[in-house]
């Protein structure tokens, strides 16, 4: 998989691709990643990629010029179109199952934009514009990152157990069952003995029944969206059962 950002300040994603997980599937070659400057691609001698927006306001808009250069670059240099993906809170919020899709894309290019967004001609060669929340940060690189990372962590190769991914939080609409290493006991807090008892199928219905109980605590609207499978409802059913006879 191919990922390039177009950025003014490249060397800010050193801070995810010289370390961790990320760093390895670029040094195994199973990821390729590139961060260009976007100053590169202007043709002024004051390499300029901001200016005042017309009609008037406060703040700065990106020009679209560079982001073209850049774009026809690409596709000359590699013979096709890229994905393009704009970072802005605008866009739809991004979440796992992005993450999965995106994943299978063989080559993505970010666009940060920075300052009061970026000159709406440049959604011509937008695919795709993805948000991280309803708020708003000082530049496109930090969600670019966030994104990246998420996105990555589906390339086969780049995580050794890919069902640790599925596992994980929100990859089935539910939050993540409670996880336990050693020691046994800490300060008078016990792992619980059914994690120690080798007995698989009730380890499996102990950590359904956690992540299900952590997602209507924690993320109500997540339980009610989630689609629950005969394995679920059946825990659900011993969840009331309990409470039912604990009360009487």
């Amino acid at each position: 998989m191919e990922i390039d950002v177009v950025t003014i300040f490249p060397q800010m994603f050193d801070s995810i691709t010289n370390f961790g997980v990320l760093s390895r599937a670029i040094k195994n070659n199973i990821i390729s990643f590139t961060a260009h400057n976007l100053r590169d691609y202007t043709k002024d001698k004051h390499k300029v990629t901001d200016l005042y927006a017309y009609g008037g306001g406060p703040g700065m808009v990106m020009k679209p010029e560079p982001f073209f250069e850049f774009y026809d670059y690409y596709v000359e240099s590699k013979g096709k179109k890229p994905y393009v993906i704009l970072t802005s809170p605008q866009g739809k919020q991004f979440n796992t199952h992005d993450a999965e899709r995106l994943s299978k894309k063989e080559n993505i290019v970010f666009f940060c934009g920075r300052y009061e967004g970026i000159d709406e001609r440049v959604m011509n060669i937008v695919d795709e514009e993805l948000s991280i929340g309803d708020f708003v940060v000082t530049g496109g690189e930090l969600p670019a990152m966030l994104m990246i990372d998420a996105i990555c962590r589906f390339v086969p190769g780049v995580v050794g157990d890919i069902d640790s991914v599925k596992n994980d939080s929100f990859y089935n609409q539910l939050l993540d069952h409670p996880h336990y290493t050693k020691p046994r006991e800490y300060r008078g807090m016990k792992v619980p003995e059914v994690l120690l008892s080798g007995n698989h199928k009730k380890i499996e219905e102990f950590r359904k029944k956690e992540s299900i109980i952590k997602t209507i605590l924690k993320r109500p609207d997540l339980f009610v969206k989630h689609d629950f499978d005969e394995f679920e409802k059946q825990v659900i059913a011993n969840i009331i059962r309990e409470l039912i006879l604990n009360e009487k």
